[in-house]
């Protein structure tokens, strides 16, 4: 890929302190231009830290960057959106790129989970993967057998117990994303799932902290950088044999 045909779309870069954030940057450096989705009342809903200016802070950093960015509202729990934010980065230029590190998170158990909340995430972090994928997917040529056509990387989670409506469709987008790499194969589509580990993004408590860090070999943890780093390498030429894996990005973390 040249410079004149890199354009990505990056989902979850509501908040200047979140993962997306990181990655929308990591790819303006490497040339990258961007259409970034947020969705301002599920960041509010959350209440963690951040204000509705941060979008628009991602952005211009994207600029200076040497990127053009389009910055586009969307709701990924309305089936409709997926379609019309790949539309919107088209404005940029055939799409080649796909990030996608927007989720729905709110914490309940088998016994405490209701189906609204259950539906609710499916719609957002599974069924919006896949919706994405497709869209990304139809606007791609047929590539020449060997030749990279598209990119995607999605972040995923091993939450279980406690965490239970998150954790479960985060596993439906492990399944979705890897038949990407398989299906996708004759549109040249390297389609990747990263695990970025405990990182914290505003969620996190004093306890929660030093749990994750003391759980960690590495010593410390992870940042939304880390997470850039490898998302970077995945869209690189010199990452296009990586295809079809789930990759822990952890510092080790439960490796043990």
């Amino acid at each position: 890929m040249t410079s004149k045909t890199k354009v990505a779309l990056v989902t979850g870069v509501g908040r200047r302190r979140s993962i997306g954030a990181g990655l929308a940057v990591g790819l303006a450096r490497d040339g990258w231009d961007l259409a970034l989705n947020y969705w301002t009342p599920y960041d509010q809903r959350l209440g963690m830290e951040g204000s509705e200016e941060d979008p628009e802070s991602v952005a211009q950093e994207c600029r200076r960057l040497g990127a053009a960015v389009e910055l586009v509202s969307g709701d990924l729990g309305d089936p409709a959106v997926p379609a019309e934010l790949i539309a919107a980065a088209g404005r940029l230029g055939t799409v080649n790129g796909l990030v996608l590190s927007h989720c729905e998170s709110v914490n309940s158990s088998i016994l405490s989970t209701s189906v609204e909340s259950w539906d609710r995430h499916f719609a957002v972090n599974s069924r919006s993967t896949w919706l994405l994928i497709k869209a990304f997917a139809e606007q791609l040529p047929v590539a020449v057998p060997g030749e990279v056509g598209g990119r995607i990387v999605a972040l995923t989670s091993d939450h279980t117990a406690h965490n239970l409506p998150y954790g479960a469709s985060k596993g439906a987008l492990d399944r979705i994303v890897t038949a990407a790499a398989v299906e996708l194969a004759d549109r040249g589509v390297r389609a990747n799932v990263v695990n970025p580990g405990p990182i914290d993004t505003g969620w996190m408590d004093e306890a929660m902290r030093q749990w994750a860090s003391s759980a960690t070999p590495a010593g410390r943890l992870g940042t939304a950088e880390d997470t850039a780093n490898l998302v970077r390498f995945l869209f690189s030429d010199a990452g296009s044999w990586i295809n079809g894996q789930l990759l822990h990005s952890s510092g080790g973390f439960n490796a043990g």
